[in-house]
């Protein structure tokens, strides 16, 4: 039987989770249809909106999320300042934009845009689940195709990956910046600096995805893996990483 107060508890549980909740999920912890639950979602946004409240309701990654109001995101900076975020070097993101823009793809493909080794990279992605194994191709050899997650969207903020910023968006943004900052691209400054100080870590996929290459190869036939496979290939990409972090300096 839904609650009497549906938005009320659906607010609630919003409120409980620091990951987006699918309407499907929320359908099934409320006990109500999800079209009630669905109407419960527009009513709660629009009294958000209606109040100038600190949180928005937003969809991210096929589901629904409180976060701060943009407006508000000063404050919640200073709270928050000094502590620990998960942030992705350069080598990473550069892997991130290949795998999002050209997925599905294989360990040789990147390796071969990039120009270096890319397995302990490509470990760490997959063990922060922002990237993982789609299957095998079906050319010779059946190498293993890598994609993004549902927590890459989360990680960056967008419904789907559709919202990834085109190359002509990426160039509207670098124009609008103010001109002191786009002079520290031409200092010989640390990669992941100039990431870190100019750009968001999503520009800089974008602006990598944006130089990306124009694939001449037909699109990967995908061959699933069972969940038991899947789990194997996912434990022995992770062990390489180990063995080529010991082998060789950290990428």
């Amino acid at each position: 039987m839904p609650p009497s107060n549906l938005q009320a508890a659906l607010e609630a549980l919003l409120f409980s989770s620091d990951q987006p909740l699918t309407l499907t999920l929320l359908a099934e912890s409320l006990d109500a249809p999800p079209e009630r639950v669905a109407e419960a979602l527009v009513a709660l946004e629009t009294a958000y909106a209606a109040r100038g409240a600190g949180v928005q309701l937003r969809e991210i990654a096929g589901g629904h999320l409180l976060v701060t109001s943009p407006e508000h995101s000063e404050w919640v900076g200073r709270l928050l300042r000094g502590r620990k975020k998960m942030r992705l070097s350069r080598p990473a993101l550069e892997t991130m934009a290949i795998v999002a823009y050209k997925q599905p793809v294989t360990k040789a493909e990147i390796e071969s845009i990039r120009g270096v080794d890319s397995s302990a990279v490509l470990g760490t992605l997959l063990e922060r689940s922002l990237v993982t194994i789609r299957g095998r191709s079906k050319v010779v050899g059946r190498p293993l195709l890598y994609g993004t997650t549902q927590e890459f969207l989360d990680y960056f903020g967008l419904r789907e990956l559709a919202e990834l910023p085109r190359p002509e968006e990426l160039r509207a943004l670098v124009a609008a910046r103010e001109p002191e900052q786009l002079d520290m691209m031409e200092l010989e400054a640390p990669a992941d600096a100039v990431a870190n100080s100019v750009f968001s870590e999503l520009e800089v996929v974008a602006m990598v995805g944006s130089d990306l290459p124009a694939s001449t190869d037909q699109p990967h036939e995908v061959e699933p893996l069972s969940p038991g496979e899947l789990d194997e290939a996912l434990d022995q990409e992770v062990a390489e990483k180990g063995r080529t972090s010991r082998d060789r300096p950290r990428d």
